[in-house]
């Protein structure tokens, strides 16, 4: 029985996704839940993890549910526009910043080449995925110095870097002040604010 929410993936289907077998296209579309995004049978994507994996029949259920078609294997039946696979590399961005990432690994979970990925990202936005990537950390990384007390070191891991040094280098290179002038400087206007 076919569902507008999706169906888990049968032996079958796993099958066909694994090997990309292109005899199952316009049969199923596959979903990947971290990635929002659903491919065709043979997309030649790196394989997902079956526990987020849900199939659906047609396209437009896949859509219905908040997937997004993939830009490698058109699932959408037609070229996702480079704006949507931007935006799709931003949210993977966001959702996966405290992880390793590279610009191939981004690249992988948004189903496109790291060289075409890096030039329309700079197009749209300006600055390249692994910028804003950094962007997303620094912002991470200045809420956590602001509203808790956490260590430079728990900081820069909830950021993505487990390398605290390298870290405290890299944010003093974008904000003029290292983590804990940072925190020392925001905690008194915090503190200035409320008694105002």
């Amino acid at each position: 029985m076919e569902t507008k929410s999706g169906n888990k993936v049968t032996a079958e289907q796993w099958r066909a996704i694994s090997e990309s077998d292109k005899s199952y296209d316009d049969q199923f579309y596959y979903a990947v839940k971290t990635t929002r995004i659903f491919c065709r049978p043979s997309c030649k994507s790196r394989v997902p993890n079956i526990a987020n994996v849900t199939v659906f029949y047609h396209a437009e259920d896949a859509i219905k549910a908040g997937y997004r078609p993939c830009k490698r294997c058109k699932s959408g039946g037609y070229r996702l526009p480079d704006e949507e696979w931007i935006l799709q590399a931003e949210a993977y961005i966001k959702e996966n910043f405290a992880t390793y990432l590279t610009l191939d690994v981004i690249a992988d979970g948004c189903h496109g080449s790291p060289y075409h990925l890096h030039r329309v990202f700079k197009r749209i936005n300006g600055i390249t995925p692994l910028e804003y990537l950094h962007q997303i950390r620094m912002d991470k990384a200045k809420k956590y110095l602001r509203q808790t007390d956490k260590t430079i070191s728990e900081i820069a891991a909830l950021v993505g870097n487990a390398n605290a040094a390298h870290f405290a280098t890299s944010f003093k290179k974008r904000t003029n002040q290292s983590p804990k002038e940072y925190r020392n400087n925001h905690k008194s206007e915090v503190l200035q604010n409320e008694t105002q």
